[in-house]
């Protein structure tokens, strides 16, 4: 029985398919590499600023705005329109066919030809020059409508940017608190070695290298939620800026939870003077307001002006020919009067004159609502800085505690519990700390949200 090797060496067509294999196949594998290394995670560093520029690039959300800013200025234009003057012209093609073309009329009798053809011709050109304002009101409320659809975009971004913000802390969170693990789980591995050669030299119990194996098991299980928050996140922060969703995003230390704090009665004025949300309804009061002088034009009367040109041809060439055509022009004003708006616009005028009271009372309600949230945001940050400090006292005892119980358990004279508290209690504090940093650094923006100020 002849082997693989012998049967290829004999077969001519096994050697054609074995040789450019042999002969490509180094290359085949260096391509293989390239492509696998190119399948895994991208990294890529971001900062806040770099973030927020990918986030608002990328939008759909700030694209749809831009649309409808778009439609509004169209809409805008197509009433500017309407003030110019109207034209139109036409050209019309007559022919009659006359079978009974003879009339008696007693003594005499009149004789139509058996068939006519008439060419009639027009062009006319008018214009309002007197509307009582409805076209001046007209174009008033449509660039209302054009400033509001900018300040709808304008949110639209100041959202997008916070969402950005927020999902940015929130990964910082966690890749902060998965390092606190990483220090935790090295400085338990030493503690769970020097146990262990306590053990062998019978100074402890088998209990009190459990005891260390357990803590750094709770430990690595936290590690393992972390990872998969981490994944979570990032997968959610590639889809909100665009990225590719392998990409992994690494983040720079953030100093950004310590900033001097105004008087809130600042903050309580910039929201009051910046807040899209009122600039918004003071746009709508003034839509309200031109909605009712637009109403009140329309009882007044209107005046036009027009010019019309007429061609009649009655031959049978279009063509005008001296002797063969006529040509009148005419000049004339017109003057209409709807008069039944003098009794039919009172209900319209009274639901506008409503509709101007509400955004009247709704101003109010958001103002008072302004209020509570920049307020709200204040105290918020203020805390989250407290808290801080609070962390950072309780850090250094929870330091200072862990050395000394550490002393003691080398000494034999604490046991493994108190030393393994002690490590679990600065632990605890270490992550704590991380986390008001992120969430004193998310309170400050939130702040500034509320003022208006986070796009500025």
């Amino acid at each position: 029985m002849t082997n693989n090797t012998d049967q290829t060496a004999s077969h001519p067509l096994l050697q054609r398919v074995v040789q450019p294999l042999k002969r490509y196949g180094t290359a085949l594998l260096f391509f293989g590499l390239i492509t696998t290394q190119a399948a895994k995670a991208q990294e890529k560093n971001l900062t806040i600023q770099e973030a927020i520029k990918l986030g608002i690039d990328n939008s759909k959300t700030l694209k749809l705005s831009q649309s409808k800013i778009d439609r509004a200025v169209s809409q805008y234009n197509q009433v500017k329109d309407e003030v110019l003057p109207t034209g139109k012209a036409s050209f019309a093609y007559n022919r009659a066919q006359i079978p009974a073309n003879t009339l008696n009329l007693g003594e005499t009798s009149l004789h139509l030809p058996s068939s006519a053809n008439a060419y009639l011709g027009t062009a006319a050109v008018e214009e309002t020059i007197f509307a009582g304002g409805r076209l001046k009101y007209a174009q008033q409320s449509t660039d209302l409508l054009v400033q509001v659809a900018r300040l709808d975009a304008d949110k639209d971004k100041d959202q997008i940017i916070y969402d950005v913000i927020n999902a940015y802390y929130n990964l910082y969170k966690v890749l902060q608190s998965k390092k606190v693990v990483a220090q935790n789980i090295n400085s338990i591995d030493a503690q769970l070695k020097q146990a262990q050669r306590f053990f062998e030299q019978g100074l402890v119990t088998k209990n009190d290298v459990l005891r260390f194996q357990l803590q750094k098991s709770n430990i690595q299980l936290n590690g393992l939620d972390l990872e998969s928050n981490r994944k979570i996140i990032n997968y959610n922060i590639d889809v909100l800026l665009g990225l590719p969703e392998t990409t992994e995003i690494k983040i720079a230390d953030i100093n950004e939870a310590n900033h001097n704090l105004a008087p809130l009665s600042n903050y309580v004025d910039t929201a009051l003077n910046t807040r899209q949300e009122l600039r918004q309804l003071d746009l709508q009061n003034k839509y309200a307001a031109t909605n009712i002088k637009s109403i009140n034009a329309q009882r007044l009367p209107t005046v036009g002006v027009g010019a019309n040109l007429y061609y009649i041809n009655a031959t049978g060439n279009p063509l005008p020919q001296s002797g063969n055509y006529i040509m009148p022009i005419t000049l004339g004003v017109t003057a209409a009067w709807n008069f039944g708006t003098l009794w039919t616009n009172k209900n319209k005028e009274a639901e506008a004159r409503i509709q101007l009271d509400e955004t009247v009372i709704n101003k109010s309600v958001t103002t008072d609502n302004l209020k509570d949230e920049v307020n709200r945001n204040y105290q918020n940050y203020k805390t989250a800085q407290d808290k801080i400090v609070l962390l950072e006292t309780a850090i250094a005892q929870a330091t200072e505690n862990n050395k000394i119980l550490e002393s003691k358990y080398q000494s034999n004279i604490a046991s493994v519990t108190d030393r393994v508290d002690a490590q679990t209690l600065l632990y605890q504090a270490q992550i704590n700390l991380e986390l008001a940093k992120a969430d004193a650094g998310l309170a400050y923006y939130t702040l500034l949200k509320s003022t208006g100020k986070l796009n500025k």
